[in-house]
């Protein structure tokens, strides 16, 4: 059967079973490229000269349901993160009242579902990385009340009471203020997200919980041995937690002749005064001038299908899911350009030997029931426990 067959299946399958992505950046990108300007980067028209992300690709793409990532970077600290997190909330808002026909604001997994059936994209909020909260919890309910609904424990800085994967070991994986973080999100309904911590903070974190986790953007650390990526041991916990591994399309995360490559190129920017994930256009030039003089190495569709068939023989068809993080990053593999990417990566699967339900789980129904399953754990759990009062300093303290 050729591959035109399986491309047709995958936009078939796309219309009943749209795309769940777990993570996209544009929140971010509109902060950096036009200062939240949306008259100059209108997303209903072709932007692909800007981003990764607009409508009419996303509806190319088969995307049924985005947590769109309220990141700010880990280099923000305190207060200031903070007011960077509403900000990015407050986008997503503006993004939802200005394409009302497109975009719909969802909060559950039931919203979710009612998103399909209208045809709408369903719109969730992610914050990347716990300096978003500044070491409190009632800022963490305040996120949930504005309708955040992941929360990424770390980003690729440690915080104080958690490690990350992209940093020299602190904590040792979750300080009891930490673990507190992780009681309080299951409380609220609130998925907590291990994508960019360490693995040891991953094992914490599945001791604690108890509701499901995800991983929002991240792929197998046994195919491509970066710190950002997930050990088998940890995939092998997921069938008895019920949570979901989205498969991420970062080239250095998921191509092993990237990982060096990726490295050397965020030297270059260190060197030319910028930060690594700088987007705008004077950190695109120096990428591209450093690309032209090292050649990258290029991920493919196949690359990615690598991720989740591994993931799959590990952990199970029902829980890997989808989580591209475009308009995170410069790069993305041949075929995965864009959001109007994901048919030629359903089509991969399908060619594979994944069965339409294999592939409706791994594109919408596994997303859907690990939300939904956090939810049954917080209806329990809220009529057991007030809100926690605790804090880093009376929790941590001495240790």
């Amino acid at each position: 059967m050729d591959s035109t067959h399986f491309l047709e299946e995958a936009h078939d399958l796309l219309a009943e079973f749209p795309v769940v992505d777990g993570h996209n950046d544009l929140p971010w990108a509109l902060r950096e490229q036009v200062r939240y300007d949306l008259d100059r980067l209108d997303i209903a028209d072709d932007q692909s000269a800007h981003l990764h992300t607009d409508i009419p690709r996303l509806r190319k793409g088969g995307v049924g349901a985005q947590f769109w990532s309220v990141y700010v970077r880990s280099d923000m600290a305190g207060d200031d993160a903070v007011s960077a997190t509403l900000e990015q909330i407050d986008v997503v808002g503006r993004l939802l009242a200005r394409y009302p026909r497109d975009l719909v604001g969802a909060l559950t997994a039931d919203d979710m579902e009612t998103a399909r059936r209208q045809g709408r994209i369903a719109s969730l909020m992610g914050a990347e990385g716990g300096h978003s909260i500044n070491n409190s919890l009632a800022t963490l309910r305040a996120l949930y009340t504005l309708g955040v609904r992941y929360m990424t424990l770390t980003h690729n800085d440690n915080l104080a009471w958690a490690d990350s994967a992209t940093d020299v070991p602190s904590v040792g994986g979750l300080s009891e203020f930490g673990r507190e973080v992780v009681r309080e999100m299951n409380r609220l309904g609130m998925l907590v997200d291990l994508s960019h911590v360490a693995a040891t903070t991953m094992r914490d974190a599945l001791a604690v919980t108890e509701a499901p986790v995800i991983f929002s953007h991240s792929s197998s650390r046994a195919v491509c041995d970066h710190p950002r990526n997930v050990p088998d041991d940890v995939l092998a916990l997921l069938p008895a937690n019920g949570g979901v591994a989205m498969v991420t399309f970062v080239p250095q995360f998921v191509l092993p002749e990237a990982v060096a490559w990726a490295a050397a190129a965020g030297e270059n920017m260190t060197a030319h005064g910028l930060h690594a994930l700088d987007r705008t256009a004077e950190a695109m030039k120096v990428h591209e001038a450093f690309e032209a003089a090292n050649p990258r190495p290029r991920a493919l569709v196949s690359t990615v299908a690598d991720h989740l068939d591994h993931m799959r023989e590990v952990a199970g068809v029902d829980h890997v899911g989808i989580g591209g993080d475009f308009d995170g990053t410069p790069f993305t593999p041949v075929g995965l350009d864009d959001v109007s990417g994901y048919p030629n990566l359903i089509a991969e699967m399908l060619s594979r030997g994944w069965s339409r339900s294999d592939v409706s789980k791994l594109t919408w129904a596994n997303a859907v029931r690990v939300l939904r399953g956090a939810e049954d754990v917080a209806r329990s759990l809220s009529s057991e426990r007030a809100p926690s009062q605790a804090t880093v300093v009376s929790l941590d303290a001495g240790h």
